[in-house]
């Protein structure tokens, strides 16, 4: 109610720069009121998720955004001709998918028995932990979110654009960081917070080393594919209508910049609820300031010459340096112990995604092709690509050795 109320004020210190343009302010004004209840449906969606996940019904959450992307592709397709401008029908489509996902979970709660019934009883001896723990997780865990906002601050005082190209170079990262971290991280902290429970130290630091290997050999292949892929990927699923040529080069600096600490960004995720498993929210928070300030220092360092690809870059290191402090403070409080084995995993790992990087970037073609072409013929080209990307990187690790049983583990019950 009072994102929907200070609607203006939000976008007016979140977005600056659109203040010059009073339609532009009104605009984005009026999509923040539609959009704003989103909150609302998210987080009670992000509670249904986690209960359910508790159960080991992962399967339900990780389906819920599906149809977020359904209520956007419907309104896109078919309501956006009723709506003036059109892109009142995305916003709508925010707040449709947003009651979508919370419906479809609500019926697998009850099954579970645990769907809430609601009492308000704020001396709830529960109900005061979790808030003296949740106020510093939220901001532990939102240091990528907060820099974003940062960096539209910067971006909106740039050329016009500059906020969509990092948007648009978002969401092609966000998809593997979403893909990956959050599904391993999501299936990891319940079962960590089992082992802690039981006081099962070694099979905390086994799983927490299995959960890193198992990141390690998908999110590099995916950041150096991202990297590779960045023009035929931002060619065919965005260079059509308004988005011209000049929009796909800038895109794609923005992309490479951010793939660059993609790693780090799906790490975090994974490496966080070695912390929060444990009821330990402190040092991911001081972690989390001490990254946020040297995100902002680069930010001022990068904008003047790499201009938004700097602050696509800047938001990368600094998800790179919160991985690598979330991990010497593991190892540093004996939480984990690295298995034997690191050093010819790491070895086989690079070898298998530097001949794959290889692979595609020869068999990728030119720029101009990407640009130039049309849609039939750059689906199928690109999918061509994914598949020997995966075959070329798949290929490799079995002759080195990888097996899928090598990584085959069972969520605690």
């Amino acid at each position: 109610m009072l994102g929907v109320a200070l609607a203006p004020f939000i976008v007016y210190v979140t977005a600056p720069g659109f203040a010059a343009d009073a339609d532009k302010f009104a605009l984005t004004v009026l999509l923040l009121r539609i959009t704003f209840p989103y909150v609302l449906f998210i987080s009670l969606v992000a509670l249904a998720a986690a209960i359910l996940n508790t159960w080991s019904r992962f399967a339900v959450p990780a389906f819920t955004p599906v149809l977020l992307n359904v209520s956007f592709i419907v309104a896109a397709a078919f309501a956006a001709p009723w709506f003036d401008p059109p892109v009142l029908a995305l916003a709508w489509a925010v707040f449709v998918g947003g009651a979508l996902q919370l419906g479809f979970q609500l019926p697998f709660l009850a099954r579970v028995g645990m769907l809430p019934r609601w009492r308000l009883d704020l001396r709830h001896p529960g109900v005061t932990r979790v808030l003296k723990l949740m106020a510093p997780a939220v901001f532990g865990v939102s240091i990528a979110q907060i820099s974003l906002v940062i960096n539209t601050i910067f971006a909106s005082f740039l050329v016009s654009g500059s906020v969509s190209w990092l948007y648009y170079a978002d969401r092609l990262m966000e998809f593997p960081a979403g893909v990956l971290g959050v599904a391993v991280g999501t299936i990891l902290l319940p079962s960590l917070s089992k082992h802690h429970a039981d006081g099962s130290v070694a099979e905390y630091s086994r799983l927490l080393d299995w959960g890193l290997r198992v990141t390690l050999l998908l999110a590099v292949p995916a950041a150096a594919a991202l990297a590779v892929l960045a023009m035929p990927l931002i060619t065919t699923l965005f260079h059509y209508g308004r988005f011209g040529e000049q929009d796909a080069w800038m895109t794609r600096q923005a992309l490479v910049a951010y793939s660059i600490g993609l790693t780090g960004m799906i790490l975090v995720k994974i490496l966080a609820p070695g912390f929060y498993a444990r009821q330990n929210v402190v040092t991911p928070v001081k972690i989390g300031v001490l990254t946020l300030v040297a995100t902002q220092a680069m930010n001022l360092a990068f904008i003047g010459t790499l201009r938004h690809a700097g602050l696509a870059l800047a938001i990368g290191l600094g998800a790179c340096l919160n991985a690598a402090l979330l991990y010497r403070f593991l190892r540093r409080q004996q939480i984990f112990t690295p298995q034997p084995g690191w050093g010819p995993f790491a070895l086989k790992l690079l070898v298998a995604v530097a001949v794959m990087a290889a692979a595609l970037y020869f068999a990728m073609g030119p720029a101009a092709w990407w640009l130039q072409s049309g849609w039939r013929e750059k689906i199928p080209a690109l999918a061509g690509l994914v598949v020997l990307g995966v075959a070329v990187y798949g290929g490799l690790l079995y002759a080195l050795g990888f097996r899928m049983e090598h990584f085959a583990r069972r969520a605690s019950a």
